[in-house]
């Protein structure tokens, strides 16, 4: 169904997204920011180099020795952030620390990128070619090998006032990527603490929003809301991958999984997006070509979730890369082409995707190395997540606010065609699916207001069905009533053996009375012989039901044949003693009666006692009329 939007909605909408859009922008940018450190300078660091090893012919033990053919001077000189690209390669990296004279502090020398298979560490003393200390890092490694639980590797350097070497060799199946930097033990615990701060505002928002969409999806059963759970807790998943969170906090045991963590999930996250966005726009409405593209593309990311697992992850991530270069065109070009074609929800849903989209394919350039952004990559993905997310949520409340709109104005058209039929009976229908509906309904347009508005809707139905059981002129039980009446007690009969008694009463000569009198005095006997029957019924299990114009019946639990016989016969001699005065005139009324009782047994049992006192009706009636006739039956 294409959601159509006024164009006061559409200005209003518009002014909602740039909004939430700047200000979301601008939060997480100032918090991503504000705790990323600069990383292209380090006073700390000088004389930074690196060497690439294809044959792993170098040692930590010949690796600095200035005679050796890969003599530092073979080396090539750069500076952090270091970015190699996608290389298989053994590459080596050294550069000085020199520490602060004026005071002896501790220092930590952090790489911090998540995703190196195997780090090691040498530190030397100056003119020196024994290190003093060496460590091992990571991703083949399990967690608990490195020398500090930290999500990127991080290593203390020995105490020293003069100059230390470090030389680190790096191998690693995915990108060579080195931003190094060398902390005082205070600056780095000051960095982490605002660093786990911003990471947590980013990963509790997007579970906050993974447990409100699946609650709303097993509320609603609308598949949207799936879709964007799996997408969150992906996308999620995939960025705490990169960061390094996932192996420090989920999976510190899995080496294999963390190997491929971020290809698992990140097919998971486009495969989600891909059935999010066919579920969400109109596609196959206005082009069954561009649904089969995106049904093959989310077969496509299904599938690699699977080869990613047997493929080499270089071969993998190549892949990856091509088919979300894909995915972002077709995305972009259906985001725009439905904008074009009325769809408003189009455009929102294409800024959405652009920040995310877009960042994430300027990441994955840079981590193969054709740009080089300088910064830490994953801050890019978190801040455009977040925007992505928070717009997507918009988009979920229009499209949903919409649907729920056109929903309830077709219902509406529906109830008005059927009440020309039936006026008075549509009047209680019409009330009663309104408020029915807004209980189905409600959950999703106010889910803040869920409580409440599930208890005000169960009082109001509660009310309309007693409402609908009740006769409007004489304010007694109708036959529907009587129905389920008469199923419920002969339930309790065949349950406890007790007898029941149906008695049937129909008002004689009642047409006489209405062409006489009119309906005005018909009404009038009908209101006159409900209150003596009434007055006439002293226990509460006793049911008096209006079944038909001027039918009644009378439901009488636990009472045998003479009990019943009594009742009745007692009722039929005060309504023959109490005339009714209309317009001054005084009119004597009788009634017949059939009644019958049996101890119920089977569930066809109570309707065939029903109809033996009807029997019985027809047959006073036929005998003259003004007499209770009764016949047992037996069970």
């Amino acid at each position: 169904m294409v959601m159509h939007i006024n164009r006061q909605e559409v200005r209003n909408y518009d002014l909602y997204l740039f909004v939430i859009t700047v200000v979301a922008v601008s939060i997480f940018a100032f918090v991503a920011l504000s705790v990323v450190p600069e990383r292209t300078t380090n006073s700390r660091i000088s004389q930074l180099a690196f060497i690439s090893d294809p044959e792993e012919r170098l040692t930590f033990e010949t690796v600095l020795d200035n005679t050796a053919d890969n003599s530092p001077a073979l080396w090539t000189p750069t500076v952090s952030p270091v970015n190699l690209g996608m290389s298989s390669d053994v590459h080596w990296f050294s550069f000085v620390v020199t520490p602060d004279s004026s005071r002896a502090v501790s220092y930590l020398f952090e790489i911090d990128y998540a995703l190196l298979d195997s780090v090691e560490v040498a530190v030397y003393p100056p003119s020196s070619s024994s290190a003093i200390v060496r460590y091992q890092a990571g991703d083949n490694l399990a967690f608990d090998v490195r020398p500090i639980a930290n999500n990127t590797p991080l290593f203390s350097l020995p105490l020293s006032a003069k100059p230390q070497t470090v030389v680190v060799r790096v191998e690693s199946s995915g990108t060579i990527r080195m931003p190094i930097a060398v902390w005082e033990e205070k600056e780095f615990i000051e960095y982490a603490a605002s660093q786990n701060l911003a990471l947590g505002l980013f990963f509790g928002f997007l579970c906050a929003m993974a447990i409100s969409n699946i609650f709303l999806f097993f509320t609603t059963k609308n598949r949207s809301f799936l879709f964007y759970t799996g997408y969150a807790l992906s996308l999620g998943l995939t960025l705490a991958s990169l960061q390094g969170l996932g192996y420090a906090y989920l999976w510190p045991e899995q080496v294999w999984l963390q190997g491929k963590a971020v290809l698992i999930f990140g097919n998971a996250t486009i495969l989600f997006a891909v059935l999010f966005s066919r579920h969400l726009l109109p596609i196959a409405e206005f082009s069954p070509l561009v649904d089969k593209i995106s049904k093959v593309a989310a077969w496509a990311f299904g599938i690699c979730i699977l080869t990613s697992t047997l493929l080499p992850y270089p071969f993998a991530i190549k892949l990856y890369l091509v088919m979300l270069t894909i995915i972002v065109f077709v995305a972009m070009y259906t985001g725009g082409w439905l904008s074009f074609k009325g769809v408003a929800i189009a455009r929102y849903f294409s800024v959405a995707w652009l920040f995310l989209l877009v960042s994430g394919f300027v990441v994955s350039l840079d981590s193969v190395n054709i740009i080089n952004l300088g910064i830490s990559t994953s801050y890019l993905l978190i801040i455009a997540g977040t925007v992505e997310t928070v717009i997507l949520a918009l988009i979920l409340a229009i499209n949903y606010s919409h649907s729920y709109d056109e929903l309830i104005t077709t219902q509406a058209f529906a109830l008005e065609q059927e009440q020309q039929a039936s006026k008075a009976k549509e009047d209680l229908l019409a009330v009663q699916k309104r408020y029915q509906d807004d209980l189905e309904y409600k959950v999703e347009e106010r889910t803040l207001e869920l409580e409440i508005t599930l208890r005000e809707l169960s009082e109001v139905n509660q009310e309309l069905e007693r409402l609908t059981a009740i006769d409007p002129l004489t304010g007694i039980n109708n036959r529907r009533h009587f129905d389920k009446k008469l199923k419920s007690e002969g339930r309790r009969s065949r349950r406890e053996q007790t007898p029941l008694s149906i008695a049937v009463i129909d008002i004689d000569h009642f047409k006489r009375i209405n062409d006489k009198y009119g309906h005005a005095g018909g009404d009038a006997c009908l209101i006159h012989i409900t209150g003596i029957i009434q007055s006439m019924l002293l226990r509460l299990s006793d049911d008096l039901c209006r079944i038909g114009g001027e039918e009644f019946a009378l439901i009488l639990p636990n009472t045998d044949s003479d009990g019943a016989y009594h009742v009745v016969e007692a009722i039929r001699d005060r309504i023959e003693k109490s005339p009714i005065t209309f317009d001054g005139e005084a009119i004597q009324l009788t009634i017949s009666a059939g009644l019958a009782t049996s101890v119920i047994t089977d569930e066809d049992h109570a309707a065939a006692l029903l109809r033996l006192a009807d029997e019985q009706l027809y047959a006073a009636k036929e005998s003259g009329r003004n007499k209770v006739l009764f016949k047992p039956i037996s069970g």
